[in-house]
């Protein structure tokens, strides 16, 4: 019969046998709790985040593979500042405060699913988030912080992936 892929969206570290994904990988003949274990040892490090997640399966043998995907951007930010959601009113309430270096860590770990070219790009990208959730970066709101990377004041944090 071939290979399936199925793709879902789970809480990190809690997905189970049940909905959505029980229903779609049961009929297979799947061991889906084995599916559902191996999901949360690679997604554990994502605790409390909504990750996307494929699921090759081959219907002939039975066997799976789990790819994990990264949380959203703004899933990251609102983690890495230990915050449920951002400012209703982003621009004039602010409801966190990140360091520069977390932008980074999150820009390295986005890199792969963003268009960006260069990790500084991808730092403006983030950045990007961080002014509509309304999250300051080493106490500055993130729109100046984009005119000081862009000033070249962060480029030691880029070294040769400038």
């Amino acid at each position: 019969m071939g290979e399936k892929t199925f793709r879902f969206l789970v809480e990190g570290g809690k997905a189970t046998a049940g909905p959505p994904i029980g229903p779609a990988l049961g009929p297979l003949g799947l061991n889906v709790l084995a599916v559902a274990e191996e999901i949360n040892r690679q997604t554990q490090s994502y605790m409390g985040m909504r990750v996307p997640v494929e699921i090759v399966v081959d219907t002939d043998t039975k066997q799976f593979t789990v790819k994990v995907g990264t949380p959203s951007t703004a899933a990251l930010v609102a983690s890495t500042a230990g915050i449920s959601k951002g400012s209703g009113t982003a621009g004039k309430d602010f409801v966190a405060d990140i360091k520069f270096a977390d932008i980074v860590s999150i820009a390295d770990k986005k890199m792969p699913d963003m268009r960006s070219k260069t990790l500084k790009a991808a730092v403006k990208e983030i950045l990007g988030t961080c002014v509509s959730m309304g999250v300051k970066v080493d106490g500055l709101p993130a729109k100046e912080v984009v005119k000081e990377v862009d000033r070249g004041r962060y480029d030691s944090y880029f070294g040769e992936r400038n």
